[in-house]
């Protein structure tokens, strides 16, 4: 994978350029943007999108409620785990930082720029992002085509700062994605018992399902005759 990228041109090496030439062009004040927006911005979208989406699946009855809190915790948790199989999987492909076997780079972000800066593929960013986009997608149709937006935003932010090659995101993505859906019928298995069995706890079940509201009837109206026992 490496190779790919430090020998003659290629398609990601001159898609990486034209996409870092735009932060290379802009004011600062855009470039410290996407910067805020890349390390912050879009990870705190991605934690209120899955706090909105826990918010209307409590709505729900409680199997569907139940089926949606399991997916929303898997969420999470397949994000954590994409990231430990990224840990051998970026010594393994060995790849260098593209401003480290490319020149003209213009590098934002607040990354190490030095020889110890890392390897780029796959890219913990996209991987992370793209993982819980795709939970939230498990749980609501809706909401987790937002957060697959979210995570690609993500992934083009990183191309921009000049920290990934754009394969390094795709491959983010990839995983993210596989290890969410690959492993889920065996985590809803697991989750989705414990989480119908808190639901009926008396106190924790609130995390699940959302307390029932129940409008009592006047007295007045209760005790009143109808009015076909006045006519009688």
């Amino acid at each position: 994978m490496a190779g790919l990228t430090t020998g003659g041109p290629n398609v990601d090496v001159s898609l990486l350029y034209r996409i870092n030439s735009i932060a290379r062009n802009a004011p600062d004040w855009l470039d410290r943007g996407v910067g805020l927006l890349a390390s912050y911005g879009l990870p705190l979208a991605m934690v209120l999108l899955v706090l909105w989406c826990w918010r209307g699946a409590r709505r729900q009855d409680e199997a569907a409620a139940a089926e949606s809190f399991a997916a929303l915790v898997w969420a999470p948790l397949a994000a954590a785990l994409a990231l430990l199989v990224n840990v051998p999987l970026r010594g393994f492909v060995a790849r260098p930082r593209p401003f480290v076997a490319h020149e003209g780079l213009e590098v934002l972000g607040g990354v190490n720029v030095g020889p110890d800066a890392g390897f780029s593929f796959v890219s913990d960013h996209a991987t992370l992002a793209m993982a819980l986009g795709i939970g939230v997608f498990l749980a609501n149709r809706r909401l987790g085509l937002v957060g697959i937006g979210l995570a690609l935003a993500e992934g083009l932010c990183r191309v921009y700062l000049g920290v990934h090659y754009p394969t390094d995101v795709i491959g983010g993505f990839a995983l993210g994605t596989a290890v969410v859906l690959i492993l889920a019928p065996l985590a809803m298995a697991g989750l989705t018992p414990l989480a119908r069995a808190l639901a009926r706890a008396p106190r924790l079940g609130r995390l699940v399902r959302a307390e029932e509201r129940v409008v009592a009837r006047p007295v007045e109206l209760a005790q009143r005759p109808a009015e076909s026992d006045l006519a009688a």
